[in-house]
């Protein structure tokens, strides 16, 4: 199996708060990340494609379309955006990065295949929101 990883970034504001809990609540489990005036982060996405080359190109997935695909999906709608306010298809989604990644990974999944060599599939979604801190979500088994 090969694994072909496409790195991106995106910057853009947020602000972690569950608006089901009273807001006491929501400054002791988020802290400053609950500030009411939103925060930034320069995120960096890496999208992971899994399969064997094509036979005619020798491609998992042409990079530059996976870059197409990963702009569209992802960079365009959230880059320089409010994820609270200014994302429809976050709406009502508390924007850790464990529900970004998740979410991101659901959204690219049927473009990214639909693009891939036969029986290539999208493997893993990484997001970074510092360079400390990020979550991968992969729905399939590892060992």
């Amino acid at each position: 199996m090969i694994y072909v990883t496409r790195k991106s970034h995106f910057n853009a504001a947020h602000r972690l708060h569950n608006p089901e809990k009273p807001d006491d609540w929501n400054r002791k489990i988020y802290g400053k990340c609950n500030y009411p005036n939103w925060h930034g982060h320069n995120y960096e996405i890496e999208v992971v494609v899994a399969g064997e080359p094509d036979a005619k190109t020798g491609y998992v997935i042409d990079l530059g379309k996976l870059q197409s695909i990963i702009d569209e999906i992802i960079i365009e709608p959230c880059d320089h955006k409010n994820l609270n306010t200014d994302v429809d298809f976050l709406e009502g989604i508390i924007p850790t990065t464990e529900n970004l990644v998740r979410t991101f990974y659901d959204r690219l999944k049927e473009p990214v295949e639909q693009s891939a060599a036969s029986g290539s599939s999208l493997f893993l979604v990484r997001l970074y929101e510092t360079e400390r801190n990020f979550a991968e979500y992969c729905p399939y088994p590892r060992i």
